[in-house]
C-alpha cells in the first residue's frame, strides 16, 4: 500500500483497496482504536478487530466504488473531509443487489511518521437529513 503524505490520498487508497478485495490494506488504514460507524443506523465500532469485521462484509457485497471529494480542512495533525460515493453492482447474502451511496465525514490524523490513518470514518454522516 503507498504512503498516504495528503489527507486527500486517503479516500483514493481505500477506495482502491476496496476494489481490489483486499481488507489488510483498508484496514491498515485505520488507527488501532479508530472508530467507524460500519452501516447508516449502526452504532459505531471501534479497534481494528471491529473494523475488520465490517470491512469484511462490506467486501463481501463486492462491486464497485466510485467516489467524488468534497472537501479537506487540515488544522495541525488532524484533518476533516467528506466525499460522496456509490457502491455499485454489489449483493447481499441472498444474491439480491445491493447498491449504497452517501456522503461522509471523516477525521484522519498524522501519524509520528508523516502519514495519515483514520481517527473517525462516518461513511453516512454527512447524508443525514
Amino acid at each position: 500500500m503507498p504512503v498516504i503524505h495528503q489527507p486527500e490520498e486517503i479516500n483514493q487508497r481505500w477506495a482502491q483497496a476496496f476494489n481490489a478485495r483486499d481488507v489488510p490494506a483498508m484496514l491498515a488504514l485505520y488507527e488501532d482504536q479508530a472508530v467507524l460507524v460500519p452501516a447508516p443506523d449502526a452504532e459505531p465500532v471501534s479497534g481494528h478487530d471491529a473494523i475488520a469485521a465490517a470491512l469484511e462484509w462490506l467486501v463481501g457485497l463486492g462491486g464497485a466504488i466510485i467516489y467524488e471529494p468534497r472537501f479537506w480542512i487540515q488544522h495541525g495533525n488532524l484533518a476533516m473531509g467528506s466525499i460522496s460515493y456509490r457502491l455499485a453492482g454489489g449483493t447481499d447474502p441472498a444474491g439480491q443487489p445491493v447498491e449504497l451511496a452517501g456522503r461522509t465525514t471523516e477525521i484522519i490524523r498524522r501519524q509520528p511518521d508523516g502519514t495519515w490513518k483514520y481517527l473517525i470514518d462516518h461513511p453516512f454522516g454527512a447524508s443525514k437529513d
